[in-house]
């Protein structure tokens, strides 16, 4: 049983940035920040098996491709990463890439990769805060500058990249090749709303991601049967023993809490292992009804 506020873990990356407000107040001088990473407290604690976290980019990051479990074992990998990104916030114009235009056969995926024409064969979209995207493993991709994103995956570090903008890393071309789907992206399931407080937005075999809006002061039960993630977006709430604020996390596993929400409500996010959604995750306690979505905060550029 566990239910502990989430450390928070800071990445520097050449495609971030130095103002993260208002998902979060750390600000840095020794460099650009990407990613922040939502990590258990105790370090000694067993390893999760999701990884939550935030991205920041003013720069697009590197066309990649992460591999699947039965491709990361053959190179001594105990599981790929399949992963699911929630935009919190874009730039008009900010774009992803999912997939790539056509089918390639592996002669020409490594050709596109060496001669850079990958970088014209991806199929780039326009995104908007509160968009969501599946990205399996297998799945060529890549995030675009102008966004915030919230990030939910397996718990791998393994990226293959494919083009990387002119930054002089090194390309993974064999192992790219053997792991990606060169084609274009499966279809997506559009978000479901599972009732007037829970929105579905990705069901994995990995894992179970949903919105949560909950009005301003009521109370719920939250039970949390397994490895959970609760980010909060706007509003705030007590979890147990724990106030969830703006660009927090906290970390749930078998255990059985409340949910106090405050006078400004709650949206967060929820991210679960399971392959579906849990129908015992979540129970009002005073039998109001959910109401309507909460807005939460616009990113700054």
């Amino acid at each position: 049983m566990a239910i502990e506020p989430a450390a928070l873990g800071v990445v520097r990356k050449p495609w971030g940035s130095t103002d993260l407000r208002p998902w979060s107040a750390v600000r840095d001088t020794a460099g650009a920040i990407g990613e922040l990473w939502f990590e258990r407290a105790d370090r000694a604690a067993p390893e999760t098996a999701l990884l939550l976290k935030l991205l920041f980019t003013t720069q697009p990051l590197s066309i990649q491709v992460h591999p699947d479990d039965a491709f990361a074992r053959t190179i001594g990998l105990d599981h790929g990463k399949t992963e699911a990104w929630y935009i919190l916030s874009a730039m008009p114009g900010a774009k992803v890439a999912v997939g790539l235009k056509r089918p390639l056969s592996a002669p020409e995926l490594r050709a596109a990769i060496e001669d850079g024409s990958i970088a014209d064969l991806v199929q780039w979209r326009r995104v908007r805060a509160d968009d969501v995207i599946h990205i399996p493993a297998g799945t060529i991709h890549a995030i675009g500058a102008g966004l915030v994103v919230a990030e939910i995956q397996q718990r791998s570090d393994t990226t293959f990249r494919l083009f990387d903008h002119g930054r002089e890393r090194p390309l993974h071309v064999d192992k790219a090749v053997a792991t990606a789907h060169a084609g274009p992206a499966e279809r997506q399931s559009a978000p479901k709303r599972l009732d007037g407080a829970r929105t579905l937005l990705v069901a994995s075999p990995y894992f179970v991601l949903e919105r949560i809006d909950l009005p301003a002061s009521t109370t719920w039960e939250f039970n949390a049967g397994q490895e959970t993630w609760l980010l909060a977006l706007a509003g705030q709430a007590r979890v147990g023993p724990l106030t969830a604020f703006v660009g927090e996390a906290i970390y749930l596993d078998a255990e059985t809490t409340s949910i106090k929400v405050g006078a400004d409500g709650l949206t967060g996010l929820l991210a679960y292992v399971a392959t579906e959604p849990d129908p015992n995750l979540l129970f009002t306690l005073d039998g109001r009804n959910a109401g309507s979505p909460i807005r939460f905060p616009e990113m700054r550029p």
